[in-house]
């Protein structure tokens, strides 16, 4: 085998199937895209099946096998028939990205007891159950990829989002117990951390021009995360290529987490 073809094979999720939850819209979809790309089939989840019916289609038309499941992620039946679904239909699960999520952005002294839970119930509590349920159909055939979606926020705190962060941070600790917990099972548990990307939670920000121009004083490669700039990262943490990586988070954000700011006046 030749030296190209050993690196392609490296990256091929071709007979692989993966499961993407929340892919109704956003980066969801994005990194659904990435790994059908790469040779995945695909398990397509949301809370209203329906809204996935134009996106299945568009896998489909890569030469992808696809199905749409409904799952809503707060509920641990809804949790496990979607699990048991994906496995009838293709016989086996090999990857698996914990996206759904939520957030309300509100200042720490007006976060509600509700507030709370949706948020943690959604990003943190879904994300473990959803990986437990996936996880026990990886374990008799010990190879499985489990990448949950964290945040910068996983490991830098922001003003107005208090229960955000708390849930990504979870994220993280999550990560690095399942891990460890999973690996003697050939199952590699990763966090996949965006920076500041513009999605369908935090779109008002980036009408705010300002904001913005603070926003990209602060990266050090002076522009908020693109769709496209996940594709390599989940495909890594899916494929052979990251087989002996696990517990790690993997943060795709500019360099936001360096700590930059905003450069100094010049002196003379």
């Amino acid at each position: 085998m030749n030296d190209s073809r050993a690196n392609q094979e490296l990256f091929d999720l071709s007979g692989r199937v993966a499961i993407v939850t929340g892919t109704s819209r956003g980066l969801g979809q994005n990194l659904a895209r990435a790994l059908a790309r790469a040779g995945a089939d695909m398990v397509l989840t949301s809370r209203n099946r329906d809204s996935l019916s134009a996106f299945e289609a568009e896998i489909a038309a890569l030469g992808r096998r696809a199905i749409s499941l409904e799952l809503d992620v707060r509920s641990h039946e809804s949790i496990e028939r979607m699990a048991a679904a994906a496995e009838d239909a293709f016989g086996h699960l090999d990857i698996l990205v914990n996206n759904a999520g939520c957030n309300i952005r509100k200042p720490a002294v007006d976060v509600t007891w509700e507030d709370w839970n949706q948020i943690l119930d959604t990003n943190l509590r879904g994300s473990f159950f959803v990986a437990q349920a996936v996880a026990r159909r990886m374990i008799s055939r010990r190879y499985g990829r489990i990448i949950n979606i964290g945040s910068v926020t996983s490991v830098a705190g922001y003003a107005g989002l208090a229960p955000y962060g708390a849930s990504r941070g979870g994220i993280r600790q999550l990560t690095m117990s399942l891990a460890d917990d999973w690996g003697q099972h050939g199952i590699t548990v990763n966090c996949l951390a965006p920076g500041w990307f513009r999605t369908e939670q935090n779109k008002i920000l980036y009408e705010d021009k300002e904001w913005v121009e603070y926003l990209c004083d602060r990266i050090p490669l002076k522009r908020p995360g693109e769709p496209h700039d996940l594709d390599a990262a989940v495909v890594f943490l899916a494929a052979e290529s990251s087989r002996y990586v696990t517990g790690q988070t993997l943060l795709v954000d500019g360099g936001i987490s360096t700590g930059a700011m905003r450069a100094l006046p010049k002196t003379h």
